[in-house]
């Protein structure tokens, strides 16, 4: 396994902070943007000598001074024979450090030797996370919008095993709600069972009925009322309203598996389905009555909602005035199932737009009223929209764009950029629309334009492909020479692209650590753009096969597609061998 080097220095530090500080001492521990700068540096001499009131000595003049004391020390201590070349001082008081030879090489080799555990951490079974992203609502297109959750909670959950934790992967599928008496009224009035259950795509005809009903809706607001009986007898159990319910389940469950097999995304709870909201139907009762119990329910107009102190949120409604539930009753149902199911101090994730943190916001803050999670427990993963430069898209509107439809041009593109094989051009191009999703900040709406989506030049998808291509070309030429990548006499000097790609392969378990922490896959992005350039740089410059250095650089090449090929699997995205 890689060593995390900056965690390393953190904890020398700490350890030497107990010699010379009275108090712990947030320092940082960062990469230099210039590598002419070493490999890390600190500031934790400057950050004591702001305040001198934490030193046990506070003699020092100045920052460089401490600094000194401080890099003195370091360098009798474990660092230098194992990491490290050199520790400098550098004004006004930074301490640089420089990696050695020997360790980097070290790193190299443990690269090849143990290629399936690059940048990864042993299961600890003391750490549980629930995973929730797609959820995608039954009867209605699985559009644009529905990719960022999807490719963003994957990625997330990746990110989070390769750390180390033990990941439930959920998909809290939109099976129950007042979506459904709108649903079974519209294929009542207006539908035909048999031609839905011929058509190619039964979720359009659905979602054809279901924009019916709105548009009839805004001029007869009757029919609202209509819908809420409908979904009335369903939770009640109705046998109609059970049946039609169920068909809407199958037709859409059928065309969503179709999806998440061309995504290569996949869940683990629940037989790989994943708990939907129908399945907490009858665990709400116990939610409710906990509620009653520790009186958290009051009545407005006939409704139970739940107040916060100090009116720090609105109320959060929990039964409407005609006893039906709502999202908020079915998600407290679900998060006491998952308290219960995984263990009462497992993280629970949900990976769903920005534009629900006030709703997130009043139900964590429910949860801690009851009693059942601690503050950090319950995180809300923020994505921003997809939407058109005028207008938000909207399945009721009919102005929202299928994600078939946007894996189809994909595909397309990809074959004319010289993808020719289907099975590649399919990985070229579902790579390029998850790249260009999961290379930004989550948080920010996304403006759509088929191009930039779908772009695959520069910072791309195709691009970081192509370079693990182009590696794998290069290792099929020496295997097709009888020649093997091996362990060779490393007792020479390196030239500046070497060492520069030595030192990038050290960081990515640094990249992994961190963009795991910070639920933030943009960051393992830019370390395998970052990556992927100082690898073109190296092959433009030098010869690998033909060189005196053969081995080694070989040895280098090879360790480089290791940590392409491991990157962009855990950002779910496809490595093809050709392209």
């Amino acid at each position: 396994m890689l060593m995390n080097v900056k965690n390393e220095i953190i904890s020398v530090l700490g350890g030497l902070l107990k010699e010379i500080a009275k108090n712990h001492v947030e320092f940082s521990v960062e990469m230099p943007k210039n590598e002419g700068f070493g490999d890390y540096a600190s500031n934790i001499a400057l950050v004591l000598f702001k305040d001198k009131g934490l030193m046990v000595n506070n003699k020092f003049k100045t920052s460089m001074d401490l600094a000194k004391v401080v890099s003195d020390k370091l360098n009798t201590s474990s660092l230098i024979p194992n990491l490290c070349s050199r520790i400098e001082v550098v004004k006004p008081g930074f301490i640089n450090f420089y990696l050695s030879k020997s360790y980097l090489f070290s790193q190299l080799e443990q690269i090849l030797e143990k290629k399936e555990k690059s940048g990864s951490k042993n299961e600890n079974l003391n750490k549980k996370v629930v995973v929730e992203y797609s959820s995608p609502n039954i009867a209605k297109p699985f559009t644009i919008g529905h990719l960022r959750s999807t490719i963003i909670g994957n990625a997330i959950a990746n990110l989070l095993q390769a750390n180390g934790w033990k990941v439930f992967r959920d998909n809290h599928l939109g099976d129950w709600g007042t979506q459904f008496g709108k649903q079974i009224y519209a294929i009542k009035t207006w539908g035909n069972e048999e031609i839905i259950e011929q058509s190619k795509n039964p979720v359009k005809e659905l979602v054809a009925l279901y924009i019916k009903f709105h548009e009839d809706a805004e001029k007869n607001p009757e029919l609202e009322e209509k819908a809420r009986e409908w979904f009335k007898k369903l939770e009640n159990g109705d046998l109609e309203a059970r049946r039609l319910w169920k068909k809407c389940v199958g037709w859409s469950l059928k065309e969503f598996q179709i999806i998440y097999k061309k995504l290569g995304v996949n869940f683990t709870e629940n037989n790989g389905l994943g708990y939907g909201e129908a399945f907490f139907e009858d665990k709400m009762k116990d939610v409710l009555r906990e509620l009653n119990d520790k009186k958290l329910l009051k009545k407005s107009d006939g409704a139970e909602l739940i107040f916060f102190q100090n009116n720090i949120f609105p109320p959060l409604m929990i039964t409407k005035k005609d006893g039906t539930t709502l999202y908020a009753t079915r998600d407290l149902a679900t998060d006491k199932f998952r308290l219960e199911k995984y263990g009462k101090d497992v993280l629970i994730i949900n990976e769903v737009g920005a534009e629900q943190s006030l709703y997130f916001n009043q139900l964590f803050e429910a949860e801690k009223m009851l009693g059942w999670i601690k503050d950090g427990q319950r995180i809300h993963v923020k994505h921003g929209l997809y939407k058109f430069k005028d207008e938000r898209m909207s399945t009721r509107k009919g102005n929202a764009i299928w994600l078939e439809d946007v894996l189809q041009e994909a595909v397309k593109r990809a074959e004319k950029f010289g993808s020719e094989k289907k099975e590649i051009a399919e990985k070229v191009g579902i790579g390029a629309l998850k790249w260009n999703d999961l290379k930004r900040s989550s948080n920010l709406d996304i403006v759509f334009d088929w191009d930039e989506i779908l772009n695959m030049q520069g910072d791309s998808g195709p691009y970081i492909q192509y370079a693990f291509a182009r590696i794998q070309s290069v290792l099929t030429k020496v295997k097709n020479q009888n020649a093997k990548v091996k362990i060779t006499n490393l007792n020479f000097k390196l030239n500046d692209e070497e060492i520069s790609l030595l030192r990038a392969l050290n960081k990515f378990p640094e990249a992994v650590e961190q963009a795991g922490e910070k639920f933030a896959p943009s960051i393992l992005c830019n370390y395998l753009f970052d990556l992927t350039g100082k690898f073109n740089l190296f092959y433009q410059k030098h010869k690998i096969i033909e060189s005196e250095q053969k081995n080694f650089r070989l040895m280098l090449t090879q360790a480089v597609g290791e940590i392409i090929g491991n990157g962009l699997a855990l950002l779910g995205i496809s490595a093809p061998e050709n392209m």
